[in-house]
C-alpha cells in the first residue's frame, strides 16, 4: 500500500495512492486507517512530504562504494547524524541553493519511515516498528562540509531534504533499485542489498541512542556518484517499487 501525504485546499491530510488518484483517509496511518473517504483526482491534491518527522536521521558512508569515492574510511558501526525537520520539502518542490554555497550534491537515498515507539530494541524486534519505505534526497552543501568538518549546516538547510511521493508498506528492502538522475542523466546506480549495515541494524542501533517516534525518518546512505546540482537542474531518485521523488533546484532569493 501506498501511503501518501496530501492538500486539497488548506488542510493536511493522508491518503491511498491509486492508479488514478488519492483515497483519503482519516485519522493518522501510523495508528491504523479507520474509515476511507473522498476520492480526489491527482490534479486537484497538492503532495506533501508523506510523513511530518520529528527527527531525520541520516547516514554516513553506508554505501562502500561511496566511501571510497570520498576517500572515507569505512565505519566500524553506523555512522549517523541528524537533519533538521525543517529541511523536509515533499515530490514537486523546489531545493534552494543557499548563497553562503558554491557546490551543493544530490545523494539519493532509501527511506525507512517508523511506525512505533522504538527504545533499545532489538534486531529481530525492528521490522515490527517500521511502518514502511520512501525515496530521501541528503542534499549537501559540499564545501560547507568540508570547511566546517561537521555535517550540521552543510546539511541543514531548508529545503535539503526531499521525501517522497510515499511511502510503501509492502515491500521488502533487502535488494532494491535506487537511481539518482539529473536532468534525466542516470548518476547514482545501486541495489540496498549493498547497504554495509542493513535496515534491521540500522533501526536497532539508533534506537539505542535516542528514541524514535511515529513519523520519524531513517535515510540509509548513498551509493556513488554523487555530485554537483545547479539552480534550474531537475533532480530525480527512483526506487524500486516505491516511485520517483522529483525535485527542481532554484537560487536563493536576495533578502
Amino acid at each position: 500500500m501506498k501511503i501518501v501525504r496530501f492538500t486539497h485546499g488548506q488542510k493536511a491530510e493522508y491518503g491511498v495512492q491509486l492508479e488514478d488518484g488519492i483515497q483519503g483517509v482519516s485519522g493518522s496511518p501510523f495508528d491504523g486507517i479507520q474509515t476511507m473517504y473522498a476520492f480526489h483526482r491527482l490534479s486537484d491534491i497538492r503532495l506533501l512530504a508523506p510523513c511530518a518527522p520529528s527527527k531525520i536521521i541520516a547516514l554516513g558512508v553506508n554505501y562502500r562504494s561511496h566511501g571510497e569515492e570520498m576517500d572515507h574510511r569505512i565505519p566500524a558501526e553506523p555512522l549517523i547524524f541528524l537533519k533538521p525537520p525543517s529541511s523536509v520539502i515533499g515530490p514537486e518542490d523546489k531545493i534552494v541553493y543557499p548563497a553562503s554555497s558554491e557546490r551543493v550534491d544530490y545523494e539519493g537515498e532509501l527511506g525507512v519511515v517508523i511506525k512505533s515507539v522504538a527504545r533499545n530494541i532489538s534486531r529481530e524486534e525492528a521490522p515490527g516498528h517500521i511502518f514502511g519505505y520512501t525515496c530521501v534526497n541528503d542534499v549537501t552543501a559540499r564545501d560547507i562540509q568540508a570547511k566546517d568538518r561537521q555535517w550540521t549546516r552543510a546539511k541543514g538547510f531548508d529545503t535539503f531534504c526531499p521525501i517522497g511521493p510515499c511511502i510503501e508498506t509492502e515491500i521488502d528492502p533487502a535488494d532494491l533499485s535506487l537511481e539518482t538522475y539529473l536532468n534525466g542523466e542516470a548518476r547514482q546506480t545501486a541495489r540496498t542489498s549493498q547497504l554495509i549495515f542493513p535496515v534491521d541494524e540500522l533501526v536497532s542501533f539508533i534506537s539505542r541512542v535516542m528514541t524514535l517516534l511515529p513519523g520519524d525518518v531513517i535515510a540509509t546512505g548513498t551509493a556513488s556518484g554523487v555530485g554537483p546540482m545547479q539552480p534550474g537542474d531537475t533532480v530525480e531518485v527512483k526506487i524500486e517499487g516505491i516511485g520517483t521523488l522529483r525535485n527542481y533546484v532554484v537560487r536563493a532569493e536576495a533578502d
